[in-house]
């Protein structure tokens, strides 16, 4: 009995020890990713404290404070938290069983407690690990990209609140001038030079304009709420501070160099190369469905004198070959799947990059043209069209096409600057594939990298 006893004890210690698994290399980088990303993040979390923004805030403040806050990126970090874990359950091995005889013939004969397990079949569970692993570094690339796409999304609503401010004072210096252009005409048609049409002129460009203003103005209230989703503010919040002025700064490397970063380090373009080695590894486990699982146990007779074990040992027998040839051609197949999608993307962000290099050159050429050339000239062509009005050389409509000239040129410009400052943080998002400062990442690349020509092999 006491042979029994020590046996029982044995079995039990096995059961409640809390026994852990062999950790894969692609899990414990994932792992050490995610430990040097949780203690600055943690989206949500107390132990963070959101920057304080005012008007007066550095731009960096603004975008840490999207990135801690909006619900997308706290959405995207924890799936990929989730998949971290992922890969410590895909490469467990299943929970033993304890199991339970009895014989009972009138009376209990026989009492057979006993312990079985599951074995899975050589490389099976480092194999699924690794599928799990690459999902992983999907995430990661996943979760990092939203990071950009929420600053981006700072930048992009707050150039346009900006620009439309500057458009409300472009509009605002022109109905100053309709005003005094007014007073003009006015004298001049009390002295009997001008004419009642010349003033009615004024003021129907003016009350135009003012309505102008007065849109521009109610539609701020819009881009204002679209600042603050940015910065992933819900509606209780109160309005969020507008910064001072910011600018993207230029780039100073060619396009054939900008194009050769933008293929390295652009994240969705590394999302999908993950993709395709979780599909590589796929095709490893899909291979490995040939080999046999295992199940081994034993159990003891507590009432049978002299002692009696009774060993058990099954095997599965993966007869249906059909079926795993399914598999591995279904694991091809996405891997091809993978693969295509990846030049696909190759080739949508060369034409991406295209479109928005085209974008910033031409925004670059209007402004230059419109900075050194035509708005200087139709300040001094308005000028001049006063100037003779009221020597009685030139007719006032003359004056007002060269006000609205003037006034068409100014918000041109302003459009053109919206388009540089969008066209450039669109191109900082394709090419940089790195954080604004302070950026709560950690550089370096993914974990998972190194397990891609392990996972091709099938190697342990």
């Amino acid at each position: 009995m006491k042979l029994k006893g020590t046996a029982l004890a044995g079995m039990a210690l096995l059961l409640f020890a809390g026994c852990r698994g062999l950790t894969l290399p692609a899990e414990r980088a994932a792992r050490q990713q995610l430990s040097e990303t949780a203690p600055p993040y943690q989206p949500g979390a107390a132990s963070y404290a959101l920057p304080t923004l005012t008007t007066n805030s550095p731009w960096g403040d603004f975008l840490a404070y999207a990135m801690f806050r909006h619900p997308d990126v706290a959405a995207n970090y924890h799936d990929w938290q989730a998949s971290v874990e992922r890969i410590t359950i895909e490469r467990s091995r299943p929970d033993p069983k304890l199991t339970f005889e009895a014989y009972i013939m009138g009376t209990i004969t026989s009492i057979m407690p006993g312990l079985m397990t599951d074995i899975p079949g050589p490389g099976k569970l480092s194999a699924r690990g690794r599928v799990a692993a690459a999902e992983s570094e999907g995430k990661y690339f996943t979760f990092k990209a939203s990071l950009l796409q929420t600053a981006f999304g700072v930048k992009k609503a707050y150039y346009q609140l900006h620009f439309l401010d500057e458009k409300i004072r472009v509009d605002q210096q022109t109905l100053q001038l309709l005003k005094i252009l007014e007073q003009s005409a006015r004298a001049e048609n009390e002295t009997g030079k001008g004419t009642l049409q010349d003033v009615l002129r004024t003021q129907i460009e003016t009350d135009k304009l003012s309505v102008e203003i007065e849109n521009l103005t109610d539609s701020r209230h819009a881009i204002v709420a679209q600042f603050k989703a940015a910065l992933g503010m819900t509606v209780s919040d109160p309005e969020p501070p507008i910064p001072g002025d910011v600018a993207e700064p230029p780039f100073t490397l060619t396009d054939d160099q900008l194009v050769t970063k933008a293929f390295a380090k652009n994240l969705q373009l590394q999302a999908m190369s993950a993709e395709i080695r979780r599909a590589e590894a796929s095709i490893v486990v899909a291979r490995k469905e040939r080999i046999p699982d295992f199940s081994a146990g034993a159990q003891v007779d507590v009432k049978a004198s002299p002692f009696m074990w009774d060993p058990q040992l099954s095997m599965t027998l993966p007869i249906w070959r059909d079926k795993i040839a399914a598999e591995i051609a279904e694991a091809q197949a996405n891997a091809h799947s993978a693969e295509a999608r990846l030049t696909a993307g190759q080739i949508a962000l060369a034409v991406d990059f295209a479109e928005k290099s085209y974008q910033l050159r031409e925004a670059n050429r209007n402004l230059a043209v419109l900075d050194g050339k035509l708005v200087p000239r139709a300040r001094q062509s308005l000028d001049v069209a006063r100037a003779a009005y009221l020597s009685g050389r030139l007719e006032f409509l003359d004056v007002m096409d060269a006000q609205r000239v003037l006034l068409d040129l100014q918000l041109a410009r302003v459009d053109g600057q919206l388009q540089r400052e969008i066209s450039l943080a669109e191109l900082s998002l394709i090419i940089e594939g790195a954080l604004p400062a302070p950026a709560p990442m950690p550089a370096g690349a993914a974990p998972g990298n190194a397990q891609r020509s392990k996972a091709k092999s099938g190697g342990m």
